[in-house]
């Protein structure tokens, strides 16, 4: 009850829709058709390209009232130039909440150097690591809780204090 209103996609090199493959019951065959429809995760992660095709294409037909975005990403977009700061600025501004989960937080020293992640965070309202058992524990609270910001604010500090 309630994955009706539950939406997937993918994006590497582009956007691909991956909900209708998801709704399988049998764990296995969703995932491997997934992965079947989305076969471009070995050309680099194009963020910017892929939220604007979200933006035009999907946002208004998937994002009702009160929608939660979860973007899961390590922010690192091949093409630097491609509007990813107003794409995300859109995204948040369509979104309730908008959380950012990020495998590379599981590096203590871990420092927003990165372009796409430094034009990206400022438009989320969380951002919290992905890499455990505990840390997908925790991103519970940060969908839940709209004060929840995980490490937003500390790196945004790092970022003004370059």
């Amino acid at each position: 009850a309630g994955w009706a209103k539950v939406h997937a996609f993918t994006f590497g090199t582009r956007l691909t829709n991956i909900t209708r493959h998801l709704a399988q019951r049998d764990v296995d065959a969703a995932l491997a058709a997934a992965g079947a429809e989305a076969q471009d995760w070995q050309g680099g992660t194009r963020i910017g390209a892929s939220l604007h095709a979200f933006n035009r294409d999907w946002s208004r037909r998937v994002m009702g009232q009160g929608a939660v975005v979860l973007l899961v990403s390590d922010g690192l977009d091949r093409d630097t130039d491609a509007g990813l700061e107003q794409e995300m600025e859109r995204l948040h501004l369509s979104a309730r909440r908008l959380v950012w989960v990020n495998p590379l937080l599981r590096w203590d020293g871990f420092v927003p150097k990165a372009r796409g992640i430094r034009a990206m965070l400022p438009h989320v309202d969380a951002f919290r690591a992905g890499h455990s058992i505990a840390t997908l524990e925790a991103l519970g609270k940060a969908i839940s809780e709209t004060g929840d910001r995980g490490e937003k604010d500390r790196l945004m500090r790092l970022m003004d204090g370059e």
